[in-house]
């Protein structure tokens, strides 16, 4: 016997008697010795081995054919940690295998003793909190373990029951093969695999599919790591299986996305629909219908056709539209995604004539008043088409309706205007580019300037000027008058202060709209503007229309804002005077302390006598309620001189000055000295 032998000489009855499953395996990888506690924790009887059924192939399935090949060939003790056991069951158990080389019979072998990490409570509380933490993840998640190359060599028994594999079918598949095969699919694991191999974790949502097939859904955390002992990268995707959430999420959506009554999409499923077409460059038709006078309809007829009369309708849209996406906006408003011409769309109208709605023996008279936009010739987004179809109705039903028409060359060029506004608004709002002018108002005897009105302009370099009644319409349907207002507030404010400054007590105008006071804080922001700026309250006075003033009649809110600020000093002008709603009511509950009388009238001063008297009527009107008197648009002293004959206390217009940069003001004031 060798020295070797005599180091390594292995007696079969110790391993026979060991404590742990130990076995020993000849250079071929064939059991010759097989203990009865590997018998008994793995399943397998010595005959289950033979030369067509390793145990590579069964118990250490899952090492690698590099770790496998070091077990058997091995010279000197080896120690595989963290190594996942396959038992005849299809279960896997962890431990950790002691190799030693040894002689059986005077044949090299190898001993094999298996350390069960459940026989074992560690000393070490560092130790043991890591392995505690890891037989937390491995009976909660799905765990799947990657070699370098992407093959599969360890996986956890949750991970086995979700994805119906067994260890013997799934030990060798690549990562690839754990999802669908569509486009997809692979843009996402292509994903996954280049982040790990960056060296980076990989996190989302991902659709699987099982050994037999059928789609899953998980959220994997992907992690690289490194194999002292392989000495190469290994990847552990860790997974919870979401399935149950998400067909909850898409049932939801279902329910979202679509009208239950008549199985149509609705205004969200539709906006996404369009966007996808729309980026994938598709020509179609957008075309909006609404049924005219519906709640007519549902009132005059029975109870039988106003339940039906929706569903009718939608069965004739989809026979006549067949192979085009519908959706219903509201009770009464459809809209259809064609790429039929227009002369077939129009025919709609007289398919509903030729296949009327019943109401008993009596047809119902259904009119349809529609529009077409197309894209991208007209419109290039969802919110565009919607604009410009509803733009569309109101002129057809301007005309009479029991039509469907088409976008006119003019509404199609102010639509697009008004877009390209709105979204240059925006811009002009966040980079500051918008300008405040001043226009100064005179005493009417005096002739010395009282107060100058802060005037926004905008002049943008894709879209030029952009007027103020162009600009503040657009402005209040956006709701971005707010920020209009705050920042023509403080400019004013800013401005008023500095000519204070300067030794001139110049009051400063702002216009506001009703909509910004519909603030319950306008008061409140307003006063706090004002200390900002260190700008006395009796030097701003805010401009409100006679439609304001209606709307603020009927909000006490309003009212309560508008007295605080007059209680601080601020004074409120009612401007454009004669030419809104006809109500006086508002003259005793509002704080108006100035009247200021519309341009319009002041332009035919000199031609009318009608408008003569009907300005001296104003005039009095405003003395007789002890209000201060201001005329606009005064651009002639002949209008200027029959202006006072009546006693009209102030003037403003061209006559004095156009809007001016506030230096321009600064140097009229200081000729006036």
């Amino acid at each position: 016997m060798s020295l070797d032998q005599k180091n390594y000489y292995f007696n079969e009855e110790l391993a026979t008697l060991a404590p742990f499953p130990s076995f020993a395996l000849n250079r071929n990888g064939q059991v010759v010795i097989w203990n009865d506690l590997s018998k008994r924790y793995f399943g397998y009887s010595i005959e289950d081995f033979s030369e067509s059924t390793t145990i590579k192939d069964s118990l250490l399935s899952t090492f690698s054919d590099q770790s496998w090949h070091r077990l058997l060939h091995r010279k000197e003790m080896l120690r595989f940690e963290n190594v996942q056991l396959l038992t005849k069951k299809d279960a896997i158990t962890q431990g950790t295998l002691i190799v030693t080389p040894c002689f059986v019979e005077g044949e090299p072998c190898i001993l094999v003793t298996c350390l069960i990490d459940e026989f074992f409570k560690r000393l070490d509380d560092t130790t043991q909190e890591l392995n505690d933490l890891k037989n937390g993840l491995l009976s909660t998640f799905m765990m799947v373990t990657l070699d370098s190359e992407g093959f599969i060599i360890n996986c956890n028994q949750p991970f086995l029951k979700t994805s119906h594999w067994t260890p013997k079918r799934v030990l060798g598949k690549t990562f690839w093969q754990l999802f669908p095969e569509t486009e997809e699919s692979l843009k996402v694991t292509e994903t996954i695999w280049r982040t790990l191999n960056s060296g980076q974790t990989w996190q989302g949502e991902v659709k699987k599919v099982t050994k037999d097939g059928l789609l899953y859904w998980v959220h994997l955390t992907a992690i690289p790591t490194y194999s002292q002992s392989e000495q190469s990268y290994r990847y552990i995707l860790i997974e919870k299986d979401i399935t149950h959430e998400k067909e909850l999420q898409l049932q939801l959506e279902k329910i979202a996305y679509i009208d239950t009554e008549t199985g149509l999409m609705n205004v969200h499923r539709l906006e996404n629909v369009v966007t996808e077409m729309i980026e994938d460059e598709r020509h179609f038709s957008f075309v909006y219908l609404s049924i005219d006078k519906y709640y007519t309809l549902k009132e005059l007829h029975n109870n039988q056709v106003k339940n039906n009369l929706i569903v009718e309708f939608t069965k004739r849209m989809k026979i006549y539209f067949q192979d085009s996406y519908m959706a219903r906006i509201n009770e009464n408003d459809f809209v259809v995604i064609t790429p039929l011409g227009e002369w077939f769309i129009q025919g709609f109208l007289t398919y509903l004539k030729q296949n009327p709605i019943y109401d008993g023996n009596t047809a119902v008279p259904i009119s349809i008043s529609g529009g077409i936009t197309r894209s991208p010739q007209d419109q290039s987004n969802f919110a565009q088409l919607m604009k410009a179809s509803l733009a569309t109705i109101s002129n057809v039903r301007e005309a009479g309706g029991d039509n469907i028409g088409s976008l006119s060359n003019a509404t199609h060029k102010a639509i697009n205007r008004k877009s390209i506004i709105e979204k240059r608004l925006l811009l002009a709002l966040d980079q500051q580019d918008l300008k405040v002018l001043y226009q100064p108002l005179v005493n009417n005897h005096t002739g010395k300037i009282i107060a100058a009105e802060a005037l926004v302009r905008w002049e943008d370099e894709e879209i030029g000027v952009v007027s103020p009644d162009e600009l503040i319409p657009i402005a209040e349907e956006t709701g971005l008058i707010n920020n209009i207002g705050s920042f023509m507030i403080e400019e004013a404010c800013k401005q008023a202060a500095e000519w204070q400054k300067e030794g001139f007590d110049l009051k400063v105008s702002i216009n506001l709209s009703v909509r910004e006071f519909r603030d319950k804080n306008m008061a409140k922001s307003i006063l706090n503007i004002l200390s900002k700026t260190n700008c006395p309250a009796n030097l701003i006075q805010i401009e409100i229309t006679e439609k304001f003033a209606l709307e603020a009649e009927a909000e006490t809110s309003i009212i309560k804002q508008m007295r605080k600020l007059e209680s601080e000093g601020i004074v409120f002008v009612l401007d454009d005077f004669g030419t809104g709603y006809a109500s006086f009511r508002y003259m005793q509950l509002l704080p108006i302390e100035i009247l200021k009388i519309d341009q319009m009238f002041v332009a035919s001063l000199l031609q009318s006598e009608k408008t003569q008297r009907l300005i001296n009527g104003m005039v009095q009107f405003g003395k007789s309620m002890n209000l201060t008197v201001l005329a606009e648009g005064v651009e002639t002293n002949e209008q200027r001189e029959l202006l006072k004959d009546y006693g009209c206390d102030a003037i403003q217009g061209f006559l004095i000055s156009k809007p001016v940069a506030e230096s321009e003001i600064s140097k009229l004031l200081k000729n006036e000295k």
